[in-house]
């Protein structure tokens, strides 16, 4: 990269004039940058910014996170979907407290080896919170430096991720903060996140408002809708699955999802269906599992939603309960507005409280708010 010096107060001086007053901003707490980092990761900052607030408030320090229960901490969470950022966010927690008194580590190599922290979170959490020079790269990142480059190079290529890291290791300023004072370091990652997401966009990138443009040599060779390159989209997978809404004295019966994406969420009963498989015998199956007898009735109402590649239809089926089910930790009842802390709900179950249950069932409506367990969880049932 040609004239780095000239380049770095170029976009310093627009950061510092024109960067968007976000509530982790100017902050140097790591905790709280810490969690909005983990927040943004694909996430959009409009959306991140009321549920950082509310996880603040009820999770003010690395201390209060550690002591509180997964559940409480899905819950907080829900709505901002990837929830294996909060468990691993929630375990990382945990670790802090045990092995570094409660203190979030500067050392790169301790704070890399939490749950959940990759390169890109290790850089940016010690660079804003502790001044260290260590670079960041994202999707912003990757494309502001394949621009001023003008080089082809996708972050989700190894090879070219590898190139990119080393650019970004040779721009970054290696004068360590203070503890107060400015913070080159943080400031300059800041910096190339903000032009990425606010002029060096997608798609028509503002050339015309851009403070590096008489650096970037995609500008000057007008190669700048062309790169980086399109990345190829993944095949969207498409799923089919059933869930049974059982209603009985105004409460929904649910049960925690397993798997990787939602483990830990509450939901009604449900599974996965293959291509042409009706649902009723599985959905039966499933009941039988968790001790419920019910008579099952397809409501014809079907949602979809999408969790990253996947493309999710939901048959709504009602249950209507043959007797009580038994007390079991893997199964609860979700009451209507009790006052109480929301559950972690997926975004399947609050969709069905929200619109009703069934289109014949509308004395039942949005507003659940807590849940009423049969039986404590018993540790054999948690899962990790």
């Amino acid at each position: 990269m040609r004239d780095a010096p000239g380049l770095r107060r170029a976009l310093l001086a627009w950061y510092r004039k024109h960067h968007r007053k976000l509530p982790w901003r100017d902050s140097r707490d790591p905790y709280r940058i810490w969690v909005s980092e983990i927040m943004l990761q694909q996430t959009q900052v409009a959306t991140a910014v009321p549920y950082y607030a509310r996880f603040l408030d009820r999770f003010p320090d690395v201390a209060a996170l550690a002591r509180a229960r997964r559940g409480d901490v899905l819950a907080a969470w829900a709505g901002l979907g990837y929830y294996r950022r909060a468990r691993h966010l929630h375990e990382a927690a945990g670790v802090v407290v045990r092995e570094h008194a409660g203190s979030v580590p500067s050392d790169p190599l301790a704070f890399a080896s939490l749950p959940g922290v990759g390169r890109y979170t290790l850089g940016a959490v010690l660079s804003m919170g502790f001044g260290q020079p260590l670079p960041v790269l994202d999707g912003n990142v990757a494309r502001v430096f394949s621009r001023l480059t003008a080089v082809p190079v996708s972050i989700r290529r190894p090879a070219d991720a590898r190139r990119l890291w080393d650019l970004a290791e040779r721009l970054m300023p290696r004068v360590s903060a203070p503890a107060r004072g400015p913070n080159l370091a943080g400031e300059w990652n800041q910096a190339l996140m903000e032009l990425g997401a606010m002029v060096c966009t997608p798609r028509a990138p503002r050339c015309a408002a851009c403070p590096v443009r008489g650096h970037c040599l995609a500008h000057a060779r007008g190669l700048q809708d062309e790169l980086p390159p399109a990345p190829s989209r993944r095949a969207v997978e498409r799923v089919r699955r059933a869930v049974v809404c059982i209603w009985d004295r105004g409460r929904l019966l649910v049960t925690k999802r397993e798997g990787a994406l939602l483990e830990g969420l509450w939901e009604p009963p449900g599974v996965e269906l293959a291509r042409g498989e009706v649902a009723r015998g599985p959905l039966a199956a499933r009941l039988d599992e968790l001790g419920v007898t019910a008579r099952l009735t397809d409501t014809g109402r079907r949602e979809r939603h999408t969790i990253t590649h996947r493309d999710i239809t939901v048959e709504v089926w009602k249950g209507a309960l043959a007797e009580r089910p038994p007390r079991r930790a893997r199964l609860a009842w979700l009451e209507q507005g009790s006052g109480r802390p929301r559950p972690a709900l997926s975004a399947l179950a609050a969709r069905l409280l929200a619109n009703g249950a069934t289109p014949d069932d509308r004395r039942v409506r949005a507003g659940a708010r807590t849940l009423r367990r049969p039986a404590k969880v018993s540790s054999a049932s948690r899962r990790a």
